[in-house]
């Protein structure tokens, strides 16, 4: 570290020119990258997908859909209400390139009292949507005798795009305010305040506009909006917290020059072996082939990335340049000796009680992590938008008049070697849908035999070959055979996101068959991601925990000390979640009641287990200097605590405000997100860094330094510290 050290102090204003570049260039596409974000991003390559684009290309099925509801208002009749409708739907239709509509009437049952649907169907997206969107809601506008609303996917998208970006204006106004005011009580000054909170944009702005560059090869999930910001700001204000703290330090006694080099190196090296922490527990989801996953992984370890090179290139720049000007503009008078000095009373006292700590600390723990047994995950849906929202409040009402939430529909599209009307094609075809009729959890079958009221393939091809009778049904036979393929809907005698009807589509797709059968509809979907997820998790969990080992080892020269901090990382995130379930699950302190999302295990695990790394490094790096100077286990302990507990604390309250400003927005995931990960930290900064730690330390005494611990007289040092 010495020679980067050299070189960074050496060229510190032609990397502050070269920052100045960077942040101009990306700035620029920073403020793009909403346009190109779109999808809730659980997309994934895999049968579900496959089977979708088959029933667009085969059966005519649309590759978007918009729901138009219709409230009658009072005084319009029920005739003039149907053809005020009709109207609209043509319009629509017209003015939108639709196409084609799906009109309500009494016949199809989309019409309930004085509540209609109609479905506006796209066959392709050519990036026109939004447009198409707003032509039809001028029209929804000039409606006199009924009101309008608009949903769908596109519409829902759009609208959690929309909901992501106020999220996140809401979240920076409640977090920078406060966090600035932390940032005052650590250093006291205007100056040194400001510079890690001008470091955290920095990096996030930056962030997004490499991240923008991402939208060509793979589609970016509007969450990345709130994610970046997230771990961008929390992640730099941190390093800088922990940079200029020691650079404070340094600079009282030594030049500018010599403080640089120093803070570098030690600091440094710290934010280093932290934002590789980091680092690799976002790599942890890249092993999980869905877009949510690559995308938050991608760009976390960007930010990381981002983070980590500004810390050690942007911030001493401005550091060797201001001097001991970073002192200026104080307004409060902070004392280290007075924190120090209380600190190392609290670490002394938690280490001459270490047992009574430890059984207090891990009761606590083992308390909050109980509810875990009864957590639900779902993946989120429209619910995950704020009510407030027409999109969200016109969808709410399409299920609750129209959809029927006790079914579930699976579609099958098999695939013969043939043509599908060929007499062995079609006789295997009947029996694999008597077999669906069979199956204990479908309640109704949909195909060519109910669409015709035929029972065996003999009477189909009697019909055909009648050239009248084929005539009249050949409306039916395209809706259900193209070619070589054959549509087939199963209706589940279950809720679409129940295991059972994931059960159904995982014993289809494995039961053999003369054909190649492509399975469909939601509950396929929910099968693919949670396998996918259940799956793939703990590979990168693996990657994760034996990399963090490796690197803490090869830091500290330590067996024990790695492994100690792996295991209290789990018991505080698994504490984590157990809170998250009383508090979402379970609707508790006037949260609305909601399941959790599917995505949050991994995403406050990937991003928590190397967050809360980072002060186990900037701990475990204070007490190894001291270690190495006194080769005292307890000395270095309680001079480690006393010396970095202030600015850990600080850094800590500061990620819990950044990241607990999310608790106040709107949209469910990340809400949820916001307060788990605000829920770790907390955890992680109270009962594992002031009581576990301490205690853990006095109990494994010289244990902990087996790694690379030379037996040698240590009385002398120790008299030594002690006098």
């Amino acid at each position: 570290m010495n020679k980067v050290a050299n070189a960074l102090y050496a060229g510190r204003k032609i990397l502050l020119i070269l920052w100045i570049i960077l942040i101009v260039g990306f700035g620029f596409y920073a403020a793009k990258l909403p346009s190109v974000l779109g999808g809730n991003g659980f997309e994934m390559k895999g049968m579900y997908k496959d089977t979708e684009q088959l029933l667009v290309n085969k059966f005519d099925v649309s590759e978007a859909q918009i729901i138009v509801l219709f409230e009658k208002k009072d005084g319009v009749s029920a005739s003039k209400f149907q053809q005020t409708i009709a109207q609209y739907m043509q319009k629509a239709k017209d003015k939108s390139d639709a196409s084609k509509v799906d009109i309500p009437t009494a016949s199809n049952k989309m019409i309930k009292g004085s509540t209609a649907y109609g479905i506006i169907h796209f066959n392709h997206d050519d990036g026109t949507m939004d447009k198409r969107v707003e032509k039809i809601r001028t029209l929804s506008a000039e409606e006199k005798e009924m009101s309008v609303k608009l949903t769908g996917g596109p519409i829902i998208e759009k609208d959690m795009n929309t909901a992501s970006q106020a999220d996140l204006a809401k979240a920076e106004a409640i977090g920078i305010p406060v966090a600035l005011v932390v940032l005052l009580l650590a250093f006291g000054g205007v100056v040194a305040a400001a510079i890690p909170l001008m470091i955290g944009i920095v990096t996030v702005v930056t962030t997004m506009g490499v991240v923008y560059f991402f939208h060509p090869y793979t589609e970016l999930s509007i969450f990345i909006l709130n994610v970046i910001p997230m771990i961008g700001l929390a992640l730099s204000i941190d390093f800088a917290l922990l940079f200029i703290n020691r650079f404070k330090e340094e600079i009282q006694t030594k030049s500018v020059e010599q403080a640089i080099k120093i803070t570098i190196q030690t600091a440094g090296r710290s934010v280093i072996f932290s934002g590789l922490c980091v680092f690799i527990g976002l790599a942890g989801m890249l092993f999980i082939q869905v877009d949510i996953f690559q995308n938050v992984a991608l760009g976390g370890m960007a930010v990381v990335f981002i983070a980590v090179f500004s810390a050690l290139t942007l911030l001493p720049s401005i550091l060797a340049i201001l001097g001991t000007r970073i002192n200026r503009l104080r307004i409060l008078k902070v004392s280290e000796q007075g924190g120090q000095s209380r600190w190392r009373s609290f670490a002394t006292f938690v280490m001459k009680k270490p047992v009574t700590m430890t059984i207090v600390s891990l009761i606590i723990l083992l308390v909050a992590l109980i509810p875990v047994r009864d957590m639900h995950l779902e993946i989120p849906s429209s619910e995950a938008l704020p009510t407030k929202y027409e999109s969200r409040q016109a969808f709410d009402t399409y299920n609750d008049t129209f959809i029927n939430k006790n079914t579930a529909d699976v579609y099958f599209v098999l695939e013969a070697k043939q043509d599908m009307l060929n007499e062995k094609p079609l006789t295997n075809a009947f029996t694999f849908i008597k077999q669906l009729k069979e199956d204990s959890l479908v309640k109704q079958v949909d195909s060519i035999s109910t669409a015709l009221n035929v029972k065996s393939s003999d009477q189909l091809q009697a019909m055909l070959e009648n050239p009248q009778i084929s005539a009249q049904t050949k409306p039916a036979v395209d809706s259900f055979i193209n070619g070589h393929y054959m549509l087939i809907k199963a209706t589940l005698d279950t809720d679409q996101n129940s295991d059972e009807a994931k059960d159904f589509v995982r014993k289809w797709k494995d039961k053999r068959s003369p054909f190649t059968v492509h399975i469909g509809g939601y509950p396929k979907f929910e099968q693919e991601i949670f396998d996918e997820i259940y799956e793939k998790a703990p590979y990168g969990l693996a990657l994760v925990l034996f990399s963090t080992y490796v690197i803490l080892m090869i830091a500290f020269r330590s067996v024990l000390i790695p492994l100690k901090a792996i295991i209290m990382n789990i018991l505080s995130l698994t504490a984590t979640f157990g809170l998250l379930v009383w508090l979402f699950q379970n609707g508790h302190l006037g949260l609305t009641q909601s399941n959790i999302a599917l995505v949050l295990p991994v995403f406050v695990f990937g991003l928590v287990f190397g967050l809360s790394m980072d002060y186990e490094v900037f701990l475990i790096s204070r007490i190894h200097e001291v270690y190495h100077q006194t080769h005292d286990n307890n000395v270095a302990t309680v001079e480690g605590l006393a010396s970095t507990s202030k600015i850990i604390t600080s850094a800590a309250l500061i990620m819990i405000v950044i990241t607990g400003a999310f608790a106040f927005t709107d949209v469910t995931p990340v809400k949820q997100m916001g307060v788990g990960i605000a829920l770790a930290i907390f955890i992680d900064a109270t009962i594992v860094r002031m009581l576990l730690v301490p205690s853990l330390m006095k109990l494994l005494g010289d244990a902990n330094w087996w790694f690379f611990t030379k037996k040698r007289d240590k009385s002398s040092s120790n008299e030594q510290l002690k006098s």
